[in-house]
């Protein structure tokens, strides 16, 4: 790696993360792992940066993702009316910028929104080395609160893990330690564990739409393409290799013997 090149590394981990897609309105999606929107909204937010601040040095640093711990998909079925028993507005405004009243009227409005929940991640940005050492002081001293996709999603403990300039994405994610929970390292029985991984690669064939043009609500926000490759890496579980007496121990009544170890899961 160039010397004037980092990685800043990072742990996102929460009992709940949604990181949106392209869904909008009453049906709001989460993405199985962090979207580089989201990741870099959290940078901007740690800065102190305002929603239409330019974004041109964050968009050009390179993301990488390690799933530590996948967590499970939460539904929130969300209802809201208005107290008064009246419709509720719509979305539309009149020429003095005042919202118009549904029609035909509404008086329930109902939205499904999706979470992760229980997911622990590890986030690799490459970059430039000055730029990224100013943005591990601003996720070490956020000037604005930091979220995992949404604002109701506080991070669990610190968020960086600090900044590496001796090797590259992927071999950096296939080098820092298991992030996982201690409940979920308690479930895995085995020395290794194998993790998937996305790398941004130009050259890769898979696109995906998380790159932001601006975080204004007044405009809006376009999505557009980048490419990122798939892998997996393999990480010691600080287990040891169980013996054989381990093994006939294990199938004894109330033994430890779980059928799904060699699987990961």
């Amino acid at each position: 790696m160039a010397s004037d090149q980092a990685v800043l590394v990072l742990r996102l981990a929460a009992p709940l993360q949604s990181w949106g897609g392209p869904s909008r309105y009453n049906r709001r999606e989460a993405q199985p792992r962090p979207t580089k929107s989201g990741v870099l909204g959290l940078l901007a937010a740690a800065a102190g940066r305002s929603r239409g601040t330019p974004l041109t040095d964050l968009l050009g640093l390179r993301l990488g993702v390690r799933v530590d711990q996948p967590g499970s998909l939460l539904r929130d079925y969300h209802t809201v009316s208005d107290h008064r028993g009246v419709p509720l507005p719509s979305a539309k405004v009149d020429n003095k910028g005042v919202q118009k009243k549904t029609s035909p009227a509404k008086y329930t409005g109902v939205t499904q929104r999706y979470y992760l929940q229980d997911a622990v991640f590890t986030a690799a940005l490459r970059g430039p080395l000055p730029l990224l050492q100013d943005l591990e002081h601003a996720v070490r001293h956020p000037v604005f609160p930091l979220s995992l996709g949404r604002r109701s999603c506080p991070p669990t403990g610190p968020v960086s893990l600090g900044l590496r300039t001796d090797d590259t994405l992927d071999g950096i994610l296939a080098s820092v330690p298991w992030q996982a929970s201690p409940h979920r390292r308690r479930q895995i029985r085995t020395p290794h564990v194998a993790l998937e991984a996305t790398v941004e690669n130009p050259a890769a064939d898979d696109l995906v739409d998380d790159v932001p043009d601006t975080y204004d609500l007044k405009t809006g926000t376009v999505f557009s393409r980048r490419a990122v490759q798939h892998l997996w890496v393999t990480l010691p579980t600080g287990r040891s290799i169980p013996t054989e007496s381990d093994r006939a121990g294990s199938t004894g009544a109330g033994g430890g013997h779980d059928p799904f170890a060699l699987l990961g899961w």
